[in-house]
Order: C-alpha cells, then sequence, then structure tokens
C-alpha cells in the first residue's frame, strides 16, 4: 500500500485539510516535532486510504522508536477488504475537517492539544474503535506525556529507578516476540522508554521480562513499586478467550550476576499484579489517562542481589516505570541524642532497636533509645540525654553557660543568672563563688544569695520583776540578707559598780554549773531548766540560745544582784566570718521582792506511803509569806516527771507514795512578789510492806474458809449453768467477782475505779492520779481536729536522754467556765486510773501553765469507724476479729474495775499503727455528734440512742450490761466497715423498732456465728447478755478455729447473680434491701430476729 501511494504529493505540500488532518492529529500525542518527507508521505497515505492499521499514531510511535509498522500493530494487521467500505465515510470526516480548519491555517504547534482534541474526537473515536492493539499504543503514548519521575520520601532508598535511565533499560526478554521495549519522546523532547505487550489473540501467552542484577545494599525487605497501563479485555471484540487482565512479578536473589538467560524454575513468585483501572476505547477518545501503580513488599533477603521478573499470561499491558527502593529511618537528633540512618526490618512488623548518642557536653539520663518501624518511621524515644554541669541546650546541642551565668548540675534547666552578691570569671561555670565578706551557707543551694552576719539588736527593753527580769529587743537594722535570723543570750553577775563579772553559769546559782565560757561564746541550742543537786538554776524561757523570736524571759536570779545581759543576733553563715559578733548590752539589778531559800528540811514521820516533812522559814522572807511549794519525784526517775503540793505551813504531808522508794523534795516559799528558790534536794525513801504473820490456828481456819467457799461457789455454778447460757452472777458490776480455775479460787484484785467528780477539788484528784508535765517538754506540732472543750493537736513529748514521743493533746479553750474546766479534769483523773493495752494511755497533764491540755498517746489511725471506712473491704474476717477481741479484752478490764463506759460506740476506738484498737473518750458529758437528732436528752444528759441498751434509755438504768449491749452495735459496725447502725431511721424509729424486738440484720460477709454473738449482746433481759470477759473467750475460740468464721449470705449471692459484682454496688443494695424491711416491720407486726 505505501509502494502504490508514494507518488502522492506529502503532507507538506499537499492540500490544506491534509495538512490540518496530519499536523492536529500529531498534535494529540503532544508531539510538536517536524517530521521528514517520508514521514509525512506515510500519514498522508494512510489518511486517504483509511487503513486499520497505519494510523497517524502508529506512524508517530515508528518515527520515534523506529520499529517496524507490522509490529507497532501489535496484531491487528492490515485488511484492505475493509477499505471500500469506509472510503465515503472517511473521506467524509476529512472534509470536515478541512472545512474546520480554513480560515486558521497551520497554527503553531505548541500549546494546542485541547483544540485538536475537540476538532478531532469523532476521527479519533472511529479510529480506535477499529483497532483494539493501536489503541493501546495510543494511552501509553498518552499516559508517558504525563509520566514524569515521582518524587520520592526522604525515608526511602532508590535500589533501581528506570525513570531516572537515560537510555534503554537493558532488560532480557524471553521470547522474542513477547515483551517489547519501546522508546519515545515527550513534549519535551526527552526520551521516555516503556516495555510494553498486547499478544491478546494468542493462547497460552508466557512472556518473560527480567531485570538486571540489582544489588540489595544491605536492605532486608524491598519494596516494588510497578506503574503501568491495562487494556479492558471486554473492549476489544474476539479476544475473550485469551485475553487477561493481569500479569505476575517474581524475584530471583543471587550473589552475582546469573547471565543472559532466564529459568523459570529459579524464580519466586511475589504476587498477581492486578491493575485498579484499566483503560478502554472511551477512555482513548477523551484522552483520560488510567495508570496503575502497585507496590510489593519482599522480604527477608539475605543473599548480595536479585533479579525482578514480570510474566506475561496474555494481556495488554505496557509498563511505564518501575521502582525498587527500600526503606530506612533517616537519622534525627531527639532529646539530646543522635540517631544515625538504619534499615528497616525484614518484616513489616519488626522494630529495629537504635540507641542513641549523646551530643557534646550531654550525658546519659536515662539510656536514649529509638525504635525505627518497618515503615521507615522513628516511634516515641525513651531515655534522653540531658545538658552536663555549665552547659545548657540550645537547638538540640549543648552550649557553654555564658559569663555571670552557671549551673551547677546536669539537668534540663538553663543557666542560671549568678545570684546576688556572687559572680562567675570564665565560660561553663558550675557555681558562682561570694564576693568579699560575703558568705553562703554549708546547706545553701548554689542558688541561694550570698549572705553575712546580721547586725546587733537594737532598742533592747528590760523589765525587772523581783529576781526575773523580761527582756525585749527589736531586729537588727540588717539582717544579712538572710530570714533564719536567730538570738542568744548571755547572762554574766556582776559583784558591784565597776566590779568583775562572771559568767552566770559560774556562780552557786548559774544554769550549767560549770566554768565561764568567757567573752561572748555561744552556743546554738539549749533551753529548758537546766539544775544542779541541791541548786536552783538560772531559767531562760522559752530557751537561752536559738531564739527565734525578740524576746525571753529569765528566772531564778538572785535579789538585789547586778546582772548583764548581752543579745547576740545570728543566722547561718555567722560562724563563717572572721569579725568579731555584734551583740546589744543591758544592765539590770534584781530587787529583794522575792524571799530567800528554805533552810533545814527534814524528816518528821515515815510510812509505806507517806511522808511528813518540817523546815523552817527562809531567812529573807522579804514580805509576807503566802504558801510553800513541795516539789517531789522518784530518784530513778527523770527530775520534770514531779509532782508538787502546797501548804501554808512550815510543814506537810505527802501521801500516796509507793512502799521502799526513795523519793527527792525540794521547798520554796512564795511570797506576793513572787516565789524563791528550791532549797537542796533531801532525799527520803519511804517504808517496805511489812509481811503478814499468821499462827498456826489462824492458817487452818483461813483454809477451812477456802474450801468451803470453793464448794459453795462450784454448787452455784453447776446450779446456774442448768438454767442459763449465761449467769446472772456474771451480769451485776457491784457483786463480788470470783474466778475458778485449775482447783483454786483467785479473788479479784483489791484495785477499783474512783470516781472523781467525789473531789471537791478536782485538781485534786488530777494530782492524785495523774503526772504533771513541764509545758516546756511539749511542743505542738499541728492541729488534728477539735473537741468539745477546744482543740485536739499533734505534738511530741520531749524526754530527757530519750527519743521524743509523738502524743496527742487535748487543750482546754481560752474563756472556760468553771465546770468545764472540773468536766475536763475529771476526763484525766479517769484515764489516770487505768493500765491496759487496750485502753487509751495517759501520758500526763499540763495545768501549771496554759492552755490546760491531757496528754495521751498518739493513735495514727484516728477512730475506728472512719478507719473501716476508708479501708472498705481491705480486710479479712480473721483481722476484723481480732479488732473486736482487742475492744472487748480492753471493755473487759474497764468492768473488772467497776468503770461503765455509758458511750461504747466505734467511734471512741481508737486504733494505732499496728492495728491496735484501745477504748477511748471517757467524758460524762459532752455532745455526741453534731446531729441534733444523735442523742435522747433526758433529765440526766444525752443518750447515743443507736448504741444504748433499752432499759438505759427508758429508765436511765447504766450497767456493764448496757455496755455489753453497745459491744453488740460496735461488732455490727466493724463488720459492715463503718456503717451507720439503723441507717437513716430516726431516733425514735429506732427506739420503737427495738422495743417491738427488731435486731440489726448480719451485714454483708458477715459469719452466722459473729451475727449470733451480736444478738446475744442485743437480749432484751440484761440478765440473758454475756459478760466482757465471756465475749472474749468466744472470739479467741473463733480465732483458733477459723472454719466456724464461713460466710453464710444467700442475699450477697443473690446479687451477684442479678450481674452486680462490684463491692460498692452490692453494699447499697443490701443496705437499702435492710432498710426498706426495717422500716415495713416498723409499720407491721413485731417480729424477732430478722
Amino acid at each position: 500500500m505505501l509502494q502504490r501511494q508514494q507518488q502522492q504529493q506529502p503532507c507538506r505540500d499537499g492540500s490544506k485539510a491534509a495538512t490540518v488532518f496530519c499536523r492536529r492529529v500529531l498534535r494529540l500525542t503532544g508531539c510538536t516535532v517536524q517530521f521528514g518527507k517520508s514521514a509525512w508521505q506515510q500519514c498522508w497515505q494512510t489518511s486517504e486510504q483509511g487503513s486499520d492499521t497505519l494510523t497517524p499514531y502508529t506512524l508517530q510511535l515508528s518515527y520515534y522508536s523506529r520499529a517496524p509498522l507490522a509490529h507497532l500493530s501489535a496484531g491487528a494487521r492490515f485488511n484492505p477488504g475493509t477499505q471500500k467500505k469506509k472510503k465515503k465515510e472517511r473521506r467524509e470526516r476529512l472534509r470536515v475537517a478541512e472545512r474546520e480548519s480554513e480560515g486558521e491555517g497551520v497554527r503553531e504547534e505548541s500549546g494546542r492539544e485541547r483544540e485538536a482534541e475537540g476538532d478531532w474526537r469523532g476521527v479519533r473515536e472511529n479510529t480506535m474503535a477499529s483497532d483494539p492493539g493501536l489503541a493501546a499504543m495510543l494511552l501509553w503514548s498518552i499516559s508517558l506525556q504525563a509520566l514524569g519521575t515521582a518524587g520520592t520520601n526522604s525515608n526511602e532508598v532508590n535500589l533501581l529507578d528506570t525513570t531516572t535511565v537515560s537510555g534503554d533499560w537493558g532488560w532480557l526478554t524471553y521470547p522474542s516476540h513477547g515483551w517489547d521495549a519501546i522508546n519515545e519522546m515527550d513534549e519535551y523532547f526527552s526520551p521516555i522508554h516503556t516495555y510494553q505487550v498486547c499478544n491478546v489473540m494468542s493462547p497460552s501467552q508466557n512472556n518473560w521480562l527480567r531485570t538486571g542484577w540489582i544489588p540489595r545494599e544491605g536492605a532486608r525487605r524491598i519494596y516494588i513499586e510497578v506503574k503501568f497501563t491495562l487494556r479492558d479485555c471486554n473492549s476489544m471484540p474476539g479476544v475473550l478467550g485469551t485475553c487477561k487482565e493481569t500479569f505476575n512479578l517474581y524475584y530471583y536473589e543471587s550473589d552475582r550476576a546469573a547471565g543472559s538467560s532466564i529459568r523459570e524454575n529459579q524464580f519466586i513468585k511475589i504476587d498477581t499484579i492486578a491493575a485498579d483501572e484499566s483503560f478502554t476505547g472511551v477512555d482513548l477518545g477523551v484522552r483520560r489517562l488510567k495508570l496503575n501503580t502497585e507496590v510489593r513488599g519482599v522480604g527477608p533477603l539475605s543473599r548480595r542481589g536479585f533479579y525482578l521478573a514480570f510474566q506475561d499470561i496474555g494481556a495488554c499491558i505496557a509498563l511505564t516505570s518501575v521502582r525498587v527502593y527500600y526503606k530506612r529511618c533517616v537519622g534525627v537528633s531527639r532529646n539530646l541524642a543522635v540517631f544515625t540512618d538504619v534499615v528497616t526490618g525484614a518484616d513489616s512488623s519488626s522494630l529495629v532497636e537504635v540507641r542513641g548518642q549523646c551530643v557534646d557536653h550531654a550525658e546519659e539520663r536515662d539510656t536514649p533509645k529509638m525504635y525505627c518501624s518497618a515503615e521507615g518511621e522513628w516511634l516515641v524515644p525513651i531515655g534522653r540525654c540531658v545538658c552536663s554541669a555549665g552547659f545548657e541546650e540550645h537547638r538540640d546541642s549543648c552550649v557553654a553557660c555564658e559569663v555571670g551565668f552557671y549551673k551547677p548540675v546536669a539537668g534540663d534547666g538553663l543557666c542560671g543568672k549568678c545570684p546576688q552578691h556572687s559572680h562567675s570569671e570564665t565560660r561553663a561555670a558550675l557555681a558562682c563563688p561570694c564576693d568579699s565578706n560575703y558568705y553562703r551557707a554549708a546547706d545553701d543551694p548554689p542558688a541561694a544569695p550570698c549572705s553575712r552576719p546580721p547586725s546587733a539588736p537594737v532598742n533592747v527593753i528590760s523589765s525587772v520583776n523581783g529576781t526575773s527580769v523580761n527582756l525585749e529587743w527589736d531586729r537588727p537594722l540588717d539582717t544579712g540578707g538572710r530570714s533564719d535570723l536567730q538570738y542568744n543570750v548571755l547572762c554574766q553577775k556582776c559583784s558591784g559598780e565597776g566590779g568583775p563579772c562572771e559568767d552566770c553559769a559560774a556562780s552557786p546559782g548559774g544554769a550549767n554549773g560549770g566554768k565561764s565560757s568567757g567573752g561572748a561564746s555561744f552556743g546554738t541550742a539549749g533551753g529548758g531548766v537546766v539544775e544542779r543537786l541541791g541548786t536552783a538554776a538560772v531559767r531562760f524561757v522559752p530557751r537561752q540560745t536559738g531564739l527565734t523570736e525578740p524576746w525571753v524571759t529569765v528566772l531564778n536570779l538572785v535579789a538585789h544582784t547586778n546582772y548583764s545581759f548581752r543579745i547576740l543576733a545570728w543566722n547561718a553563715v555567722t560562724h563563717l566570718s572572721n569579725e568579731p559578733s555584734l551583740f546589744a548590752l543591758v544592765n539590770i539589778t534584781t530587787n529583794q521582792a522575792a524571799p530567800s531559800e528554805v533552810l533545814a528540811i527534814r524528816q518528821e514521820n515515815t510510812s509505806q506511803n507517806s511522808v511528813t516533812l518540817l523546815w523552817h522559814e527562809p531567812d529573807q522572807p522579804n514580805g509576807v509569806i503566802l504558801e510553800y511549794d513541795i516539789k517531789y519525784y522518784e530518784k530513778d526517775n527523770e527530775e520534770h516527771s514531779y509532782s508538787t503540793l502546797k501548804s501554808r505551813n512550815t510543814s506537810a504531808r505527802v501521801s500516796g507514795l509507793k512502799p521502799g522508794t526513795k523519793y527527792i523534795f525540794q521547798v520554796r516559799a512564795r511570797t506576793s512578789a513572787g516565789c524563791g528558790r528550791f532549797s537542796q534536794n533531801v532525799e527520803i525513801q519511804t517504808g517496805k510492806a511489812a509481811p503478814l504473820r499468821y499462827n498456826t490456828m489462824t492458817i487452818i481456819w483461813i483454809c477451812m474458809a477456802l474450801v468451803s467457799t470453793l464448794v459453795t461457789f462450784l454448787a452455784i455454778i453447776i446450779c446456774r449453768k442448768r438454767h442459763c447460757g449465761y449467769s446472772k452472777a456474771f451480769q451485776d458490776s457491784d457483786e463480788e467477782k470470783m474466778h475458778y480455775q485449775n482447783g483454786h479460787v483467785s479473788f479479784p484484785d483489791a484495785r477499783f475505779y474512783i470516781d472523781p467528780h467525789t473531789y471537791e477539788d478536782p485538781c485534786q484528784a488530777v494530782h492524785e492520779f495523774a503526772r504533771e508535765i513541764e509545758a516546756s517538754r511539749i511542743k505542738i506540732e499541728k492541729i488534728i481536729g477539735s473537741g468539745e472543750f477546744g482543740e485536739v493537736c499533734y505534738g511530741r513529748m520531749r524526754l530527757p536522754g530519750k527519743r521524743d514521743i509523738p502524743v496527742a493533746l487535748k487543750t482546754l479553750k481560752a474563756g472556760y467556765t468553771d465546770k468545764q474546766k472540773r468536766d475536763f479534769l475529771a476526763e484525766a483523773s479517769i484515764m489516770a486510773q487505768f493500765d491496759h493495752p487496750n485502753v487509751i494511755r495517759l501520758e500526763g497533764v499540763v495545768t501549771q501553765s496554759k492552755p490546760v491540755m491531757i496528754i495521751t498517746e498518739y493513735m495514727e489511725n484516728g477512730s475506728l469507724d472512719s478507719f473501716l471506712r476508708r479501708h472498705d473491704g481491705q480486710f479479712t474476717v480473721i483481722q476484723l476479729v481480732g479488732l473486736l477481741r482487742g475492744i472487748a479484752a480492753g471493755m473487759t478490764y474497764l468492768s473488772d474495775l467497776g468503770y461503765i463506759h455509758r458511750d461504747l460506740a466505734a467511734r471512741n476506738i481508737l486504733v494505732n499503727s499496728n492495728l491496735v484498737c484501745k477504748v477511748s473518750d471517757f467524758g460524762l458529758s459532752r455532745v455526741l455528734e453534731d446531729d441534733p437528732d444523735a442523742a435522747y436528752t433526758t433529765s440526766g444528759g444525752k443518750i447515743p440512742i443507736r448504741w444504748t441498751a433499752p432499759e438505759a434509755i427508758a429508765y436511765r438504768k447504766f450497767s456493764s450490761s448496757s455496755d455489753v449491749w453497745s459491744y453488740g452495735v460496735v461488732m455490727w459496725e466493724v463488720m459492715s466497715y463503718g456503717e451507720r447502725p439503723y441507717w437513716n431511721l430516726t431516733n425514735r424509729d429506732v427506739i420503737k423498732s427495738v422495743e417491738e424486738g427488731y435486731r440489726l440484720p448480719a451485714p454483708m460477709g458477715c459469719p452466722a456465728a459473729l451475727h449470733t454473738l451480736m444478738l446475744d449482746c442485743w437480749q432484751k433481759d440484761r440478765n440473758e447478755r454475756p459478760r466482757f470477759c465471756q465475749i472474749v473467750t468466744v472470739l479467741d475460740k473463733l480465732i483458733r478455729n477459723p472454719e466456724n468464721l464461713k460466710s453464710i449470705d444467700t442475699l450477697c449471692r443473690d446479687i451477684q447473680r442479678l450481674g452486680v459484682t462490684l463491692m460498692g454496688h452490692q453494699k447499697k443494695i443490701m443496705t437499702s434491701v435492710q432498710l426498706m424491711r426495717a422500716q415495713v416491720l416498723n409499720k407491721s407486726v413485731p417480729s424477732v430476729h430478722v
């Protein structure tokens, strides 16, 4: 056909319509190059004859690739028989194109693609529909124009990228008529290389395309990115049986290039690749680009390199680009640590751990690590580095501190400016030295400003009162730049006008009993009362050294004597200065108002428990003596734990002493002007207890009486046990108590509880039972609550020669009435008579100064009810029974003494750090709760209704049996972890329900044995209730046999079956059910033991 058309005029010299036709067809491919003469002739000849095979697009590809036209047609061969049928139609299209092109001329070749596309769309659609193979060629050409070199991420390292290859890829094909290499030019005249195949008419295709050997370069997992176009089989007639729409991707590992042959059995299949989008004739007509991109991963790889292979099995496909790459995590700097590049792991879920290296002048705080994911991304860093001392962070690096700045330790902080009165002279300074005459204390941080010693105190005021003096002063004008200002006071005794002075400690009335320290030397600790045997000491209140307030009171000075006081202000840097300390000086003279020392103390009479003392009046009474103070204490005990007694005469009888014990006694006189000094110590020993002596007949009669009593006692016990479980003989607290054990009868101890209200003066009862403690030995640290009489505080009590012990302090508030003081001291008198591990221990009282205080042992866990609510559900049944056993033991001790508590409740039980419960709160008249509905008021006081026995409510008849009832309620509180008894029922409803026989149900998880014991404690007849000693026995048996403590709680199991598993929700449901049951029973017929 070409030979017959060689004589035709070429497009360059031909008609205008043919020229426009050729040019616009070439524009559709984006090519603006001027063809040679032969190419124009082919374009003209093809357009005139309307061949199905030799289209302008085929000419373009032939001219660019220099490939034979027959090969480019890809199986759709030239068919002359179709020319006659379509000749008229094609000529008509050419005429239309020529008419549309008239007046336009031959346009320039750049930027006219859209207009040409619109003018010749009909031509292209008919041409493309006539030949599927050449239609594929057209789209490849279009796609190649739009294809550029795709940008890659920085964490992807290319091993192969065909878009960067300037020449032929050099890949191996097998067989030779399969894959074809096509070289073209884009609109920028850049060469484009592709591999394509479209043998869709022939069955059983097996066309292989193999890359060159690709070095692995340390990659353990690679990714293959393939960009391709694929023709839809349904858009090509007659190829449904042989056309495929997929191809296969293979790889083969090797340590070196394997030659030019393809061995199919060496390759491992990666995947079958299918196109997401395939193009049709319609897509070609509208120049719609459908370029597919598929990525597949392969790993792990172990050889030095590999090959990739593409297997065609009958598809119409063109590979436009292939990129092979691996992923890495690009080196970064995080948290002052440098992490270098690292290749990702071998599989898609692996993490590669990378340890970072600290930057210069940085050090590891925690080992810096990061994990590199398979996607080449760093995960959250672990650990970090911090800049070393003298360096600070700046833009992921550490730079030295500038002059005038410093950084003492390694860390995240920035360099700080040198504090006041300090400087640094070099870069990277770790600290700033102080300026001249300024100092920094040993415990001052490097950031603290330098300071200096303070100046002397100013405006000293002295006030002499007999043999004491009050000194007050103002703060120094220059505190040295510190806030830890303290004062020391030096006392010197002077002999007269201009005479020599000596330290007060060197005088007979001195404070330390030693020699003069000389000069103005001061200690930094001390205070309190310092005495020598037989001599009263000069006393400084609150102390002599380490004063934090600008005042001091000096006591026990010698009358009619000159004293000189030096007051020094000092701080933590005073001892670092070489300059002498500055002080304020004040001179005073005591008057003769106080009486002199009492002399000639002697004992007149001594017994086992008392001593009678006689003495003479002081030589210099200096007025009318009002009374004498007698101070005494056991010789072996600390001197500060003493008792005092007052007498208006020169004699006194001291009672309540221990037999056979040595005591130290001192006496001083008091006038209206004040007290004199105590006398010298007098040591007296009380008499020993005389043994009882009986003759033979007396012993015989005593034995007979004991045997008779024993027989009678056993007979009574046997008779009583036949009638009831709990004997009335165990109930009345006023009856004599005897215990039978191992065939012997032991009579109760002769010790009984003494009601302090029987004393006319409550102070006398306090001094008889409790020991007086000096206020200077008590340090109040914080307020932990408030009581009826005042605040409750936590503090520490100082014991000379021992460690401080924590104590609880009950204070009597200011403005108290006489009744409040009497009740306050009565409670201390009650506690002082008790000595049991399950009863709160009284340490002592402070009554000689204000505020008046009761000092008890400190219970770390507070009241039992709040403690149980804080630890709801955290204890075993055995532990709870142990708590109950301790309470019962304490109540046993109290009932044996004859003491009736009247207000036994969980709120009045205290718990220490070892979970030991102790009975407390022995006040008899107090407001029990903030709730006004908490107590039933009668003429005798307030009663806690929910804890009180019915007979006590009705008749105000309290006994040990009513305490047993209250103990049963305490048991219920413990087993329910501090729930309120009877919940939110009013007191009136509680009284009515109890009278009608209602009793509290077993708490959730409570063993039946414990609830049975509760019900025994709640017997309406008080004679049927057990004694506390019997309760202790029952609890001991339960502790020794824990199998009897199994809980049988059907209601709890029913709630769990409903799906309620949280303990708090179960308790709320149980409480609601029990409350509703109590309310229903309160309105219906009385019942017993719900």
